[in-house]
């Protein structure tokens, strides 16, 4: 069995700090996906690149404090790259990928639009550059066999039932038309499979949780955390489960099984 869990950890220090390593000791995930780091090179402590039982890699923003994803891996990958080969956001510290002999795991950050419009429209952009990166995952697929799971952040909820109050956020950043439209083609036309959804079709089921109001403890949540894989893998997908005992984000941790082995 495999086990991967994606985090957006908004901080990887904060989350460290909220009890995230006793958690992982137990949890047993082979991989881990994270997002939002926000931390430097400079500043990753040896407890946090590589705690009991995993090799951590990073994919740092320039700018100080902000974005950048991660991976903890129990067992070495043969290859480990960062980017999307992208002069304007590959700075922001968005992809990163880890390969083994059939398998390539994927922690991705997709940007968030919702502090205006020249963010909305920078998404957009990336959304332009990921698709294609996207299509060339499945051919490489659909060629050699190899599978993918894409983790991460997407900042986007797909359907109604993927948050509580739809009807107040169709013009918002995160539940627009067009992203929707966008995400409905990485399934429909793409071919990738949403994981989650696959095993897990209730209401109610959130990643995401404003930290205004009493959102958390209403659970009024986004489901924006996805594992998107391609055909072969998500049919090995046994079970999932979204973590909500304890807090080390704003962000759930969201796990998959798979029977799968590295």
């Amino acid at each position: 069995m495999l086990r991967i869990t994606s985090i957006n950890l908004n901080g990887i220090r904060s989350a460290f700090r909220k009890g995230l390593q006793p958690w992982m000791a137990t949890h047993d995930a082979d991989v881990l996906c994270l997002q939002e780091i926000k931390v430097s090179h400079e500043d990753l402590t040896d407890d946090l690149r590589h705690p009991p039982g995993y090799n951590g890699h990073f994919c740092h923003a320039t700018k100080k404090g902000y974005s950048g994803v991660g991976i903890y891996l129990k067992q070495p990958a043969e290859n480990v790259a960062t980017g999307l080969n992208c002069e304007e956001f590959d700075p922001e510290g968005r992809i990163i990928r880890a390969d083994w002999k059939t398998l390539s795991v994927i922690s991705a950050y997709l940007p968030s639009g919702s502090s205006g419009d020249e963010r909305q429209q920078a998404k957009y952009r990336f959304l332009d550059r990921f698709g294609p990166w996207l299509d060339a995952m499945m051919e490489e697929h659909r060629s050699t066999g190899r599978e993918f799971v894409i983790c991460g952040d997407w900042n986007i909820a797909h359907k109604e039932i993927d948050l509580k109050n739809w009807k107040g956020n169709l013009k918002n950043s995160g539940f627009l038309p067009e992203e929707r439209a966008w995400l409905t083609d990485v399934f429909d036309k793409r071919g990738f499979v949403d994981v989650f959804r696959q095993l897990d079709d209730r209401p109610d089921q959130y990643t995401w949780w404003s930290n205004r109001g009493q959102a958390w403890a209403k659970n009024v949540g986004w489901r924006i955390d996805y594992q998107i894989c391609t055909p072969g893998i998500a049919r090995s997908a046994r079970s999932t489960s979204i973590y909500k005992d304890e807090r080390f984000s704003d962000h759930a941790p969201l796990t998959v099984d798979y029977d799968w082995t590295l």
